[in-house]
């Protein structure tokens, strides 16, 4: 396995290289990943005798995961630092601000000489990855420095390359870290069939992420002229086929009202959006309190609020199960409201979970669209559901910083 994933490490770095002249995240990141090391030596000179703990991320919502453990670190135990990685543009762009952490910047890319050079010059005291990302390079030289070394909020699925026959080469990659901190039972049970048995069942942090974000939202005006005492859908992360569906719904129904929150919010797609709706629609950017009150349609044309507006709705409808798999329910569920959501949600087990509980639902076209958003404006035990299920599965962060800190 090192022969051909050191090949293939570098081969990667070379398309990386070929494609940041033809895509902008291509070339952040491989820019980002060329600066790493000058970035490091400049930002971690600036503290002295600190007790660093490094934290990687491969994007966005691994991010978020994460949050909560640091944010209770700072809390918690201020006598440490923490540095923060990512893999992806997707993640680095939106967080490299992030003022919970001491220094953020990419991960460089995974060969020995960079997992040697990254570890001499940082010397963490510990190291935590989000769910996924496991370096086989970095975490050799972790356990040839003998750095505590953690996985949290990890999700197995019996898909996975380390369960196969053949897979044994990566499952030996587990045994690298200190302790797995898994959301579920079935993670824990299919990694002891590996002989992986350094595992704790701590939960999803991102339970504890969404209450927080619940607890200290704000009040939206326009949201609240927008809704003005009616049925209100709000629409997250929606894709093209998505909301398709939803103009359909909106246009044949005149007691609701519609927020989209694209997913994508670029000017093109917007305008698209646009052109499909046939009944008054407001921009967020440009609406006014009168404007919201005649408006049936509001179309979100930031990034940051999705969450906060989540508390306004009756229903949430929540985007990219017509593709590649949906986005965050419990940022919705959290609210004690249903959500409803495209086929293709089986990775997701909180979907699933829901599900079963009757407080969420799947739809594979616009006939069970419409008849669950019908029957759900009129239900709201569904709802109330939802919200206790979120309360419930809280107290993963806790578990996780007694587990590794304490």
């Amino acid at each position: 396995m090192n022969l051909s994933y050191y090949i293939g490490i570098k081969i990667y770095g070379f398309l990386i290289f070929i494609a940041s002249f033809f895509s902008a995240k291509a070339k952040k990141r491989y820019n980002g990943q060329q600066e790493v090391f000058s970035l490091l030596e400049k930002s971690l000179s600036k503290y002295e005798k600190t007790k660093w703990v490094w934290f990687h991320a491969a994007s966005l919502g691994e991010f978020e995961q994460g949050r909560p453990v640091m944010d209770a670190l700072k809390k918690q135990h201020p006598e440490y630092t923490i540095l923060l990685t990512f893999f992806s543009p997707s993640g680095y762009e939106v967080r490299k601000n992030y003022n919970g952490a001491d220094v953020v910047c990419y991960l460089p890319l995974d060969t020995p000489r960079n997992a040697k050079r990254f570890l001499d010059l940082v010397k963490p005291t510990k190291i935590i990855f989000i769910k996924y990302e496991f370096w086989p390079n970095f975490l050799k030289h972790c356990k040839k420095k003998q750095i505590p070394t953690y996985v949290i909020s990890a999700n197995f699925r019996k898909s996975q390359l380390f369960f196969k026959w053949y897979g044994f080469p990566y499952a030996s990659i587990l045994k690298s870290f200190d302790c797995l901190y898994v959301q579920d039972e079935q993670s824990r049970i299919l990694l002891e069939s590996i002989d992986v048995f350094n595992v704790v069942v701590a939960g999803d942090t991102r339970f504890d992420r969404v209450v927080e974000i619940a607890e200290q939202s704000k009040k939206i005006p326009l949201i609240e002229a927008f809704k003005n005492n009616r049925q209100l859908i709000v629409v997250g992360s929606s894709w093209p086929n998505d909301e398709e569906l939803i103009v359909e719904y909106l246009q044949q129904n005149k007691d609701v009202k519609i927020i989209f929150a694209p997913h994508e919010i670029h000017s093109s797609n917007l305008y698209h959006l646009e052109s499909k709706v046939s009944v008054p629609t407001v921009r967020f950017s440009t609406a006014t309190p009168e404007t919201c009150k005649n408006a049936r349609c509001m179309i979100i044309d930031n990034i940051g609020m999705l969450s906060s507006i989540y508390k306004y709705a009756n229903l949430a409808y929540i985007g990219g199960g017509f593709g590649v798999g949906i986005h965050n329910v419990l940022e919705a569920a959290v609210y004690h409201i249903p959500v409803v959501f495209g086929p293709n949600y089986k990775k997701f087990k909180e979907a699933r979970d829901l599900i079963l509980l009757g407080a969420g639902f799947s739809v594979v076209d616009y006939v069970e669209l419409y008849s669950t958003f019908d029957w759900l404006l009129l239900h709201k035990d569904a709802g109330e559901i939802a919200g206790n299920y979120v309360q419930q599965k809280r107290g993963a962060t806790d578990k996780i910083i007694q587990g590794i800190f304490n």
